[in-house]
């Protein structure tokens, strides 16, 4: 819960800066920590399923 929170409130610096002028970054960069944590839920999805797959000598 910590990890999303931290998510959260680093994502609204970075909007917040943005929008009053302080950072002239990409919006892609301004909204990496969405998709970071976005990617690192899905490398940790994709690492378990293939885990039980192997697991279950379902390959």
């Amino acid at each position: 819960m910590g990890f999303i929170t931290f998510i959260t409130m680093l994502t609204l610096v970075f909007v917040i800066l943005k929008c009053l002028g302080r950072i002239a970054w990409s919006w892609v960069w301004v909204l990496c920590p969405v998709w970071i944590s976005v990617l690192l839920v899905a490398a940790v999805f994709l690492a378990v399923l293939v885990g039980e797959r192997i697991r279950t000598g379902k390959w």
